[in-house]
C-alpha cells in the first residue's frame, strides 16, 4: 500500500489506506518535474530510501519499518546539480550548494527521505525530495510532501516496508 498524494479542493491530501490527512507540496503543484529549483513535487512513486529525525527533538527514533538515522549539527543535502555529491547528504561546511538538514523551523525535525533522482542521480533533475513536517498554515514546499508532525509519526508508524510515496496530478 502507497501513500498517495493529490490534490482535494483548494489544497492538497495524503492518503494511506483508510486514512486521509492535510498535506502540503512544492509550490509548482504536482506535475512532471522540469529542473532543479522548479518548485514542483514530481509526479510517480517513490520508494522510502530512510527517516532521518533530530534526536534533540524527538524522544527517540519515530516507529517505522524504514532504516533510520540522526540528523546532526553539520548536516546538509548537496542540490548543485554540477556537483559530484548532488542529490546526497554531505557534511558541513559544504563548498557548493546545498541545504542545511539542522533547522531551527522543525520542518525537518522528521525527513522521509525518497528514491528520487538516486538510482542513478541525474544532474538537474531534481534533489532533496523529501516528506517532512509542513508549516502550520501548510504553505508550499520547495517539492518536497509535508505532513503534521502526528500524522507523519501516525503514518511512519502504519508505513509496510514496500509502502512509497506516490505524488498523483489531478
Amino acid at each position: 500500500m502507497d501513500l498517495i498524494v493529490t490534490e482535494a479542493g483548494t489544497g492538497w491530501q495524503a492518503s494511506y489506506g483508510d486514512q486521509t490527512w492535510r498535506a502540503a507540496v512544492g509550490r509548482g503543484g504536482i506535475a512532471e518535474k522540469l529542473a532543479e529549483g522548479d518548485g514542483i513535487s514530481p509526479i510517480g512513486c517513490w520508494p522510502i530510501r530512510r527517516v532521518l529525525y533530530r534526536p534533540d527533538r524527538l524522544n527517540g527514533p519515530p516507529v517505522s519499518p524504514f532504516p533510520t538515522a540522526t540528523i546532526e549539527p553539520m548536516d546538509g543535502w548537496c542540490d548543485a546539480p554540477a556537483h559530484p555529491e548532488y542529490n546526497r547528504q554531505v557534511k558541513c561546511p559544504f563548498p557548493a550548494s546545498h541545504e542545511e538538514m539542522w533547522r531551527e523551523d522543525g520542518l525537518y525535525d522528521i525527513v522521509v527521505v525518497l528514491g528520487h533522482n538516486d538510482d542513478p542521480v541525474v544532474p538537474g533533475a531534481g534533489s532533496a525530495v523529501f516528506l517532512h513536517i509542513a508549516r502550520p498554515d501548510y504553505s508550499p514546499t520547495a517539492g518536497c510532501a509535508a505532513l503534521s508532525r502526528a500524522d507523519l509519526l501516525e503514518f511512519l508508524a502504519q508505513a509496510g516496508p514496500d509502502t512509497r510515496l506516490c505524488f498523483q496530478a489531478g
